[in-house]
């Protein structure tokens, strides 16, 4: 039989005094001094430099080079932030893109109903029965009137 293997990679001292053993980093109120141990692929965590043996140790200096130099940024999340905002733009790009589309096709369908009401030609509506109705001067007076609105709105005078 073989032993259980720990998978623990972050230690530190809690609040209370106690060493924790966790496979999650430690709660934002543990102070950086107080983490013994993290995995080696984190980052935004600096571990606390460790005091060398004897003031007159070589390898103190030649450690403290190597040691990694947390710069407190995170370079993937950085670029998911640009990712997301330039997502962000390209939608609304798209949107206005598509808003402009419609206030054309809604200006081109109004002055089209403008020249088939201003052309002479009898007009009929369907009313709210589903009956077909032929307009007089009066209704195709107020449909022209609702068409110009249209007009002003969507094509810009």
């Amino acid at each position: 039989m073989s032993p259980l293997v720990a998978t623990a990679q972050w230690q530190w001292i809690d609040q209370s005094g106690r060493r924790v053993f966790s496979d999650s980093a430690p709660p934002p109120e543990i102070p950086a001094k107080n983490i013994l141990r993290q995995p080696s692929g984190s980052r935004g965590v600096a571990l606390p430099a460790a005091a060398p043996a004897s003031p007159t140790s070589a390898a103190a200096p030649q450690a403290a080079a190597s040691a990694p130099r947390v710069s407190g940024q995170d370079n993937a999340l950085q670029q998911r932030v640009r990712a997301n905002a330039k997502a962000e733009e390209d939608k609304r790009k798209v949107e206005q893109e598509s808003a402009v589309r419609q206030r054309a096709e809604n200006c081109q369908t109004a002055r089209r109903g403008i020249a088939t009401f201003t052309s002479g030609q009898r007009v009929a509506i369907v009313n709210d029965k589903g009956e077909r109705e032929v307009l007089d001067d009066a209704g195709r007076d107020r449909e022209l009137g609702k068409l110009r609105v249209i007009e002003q709105s969507e094509c810009g005078g």
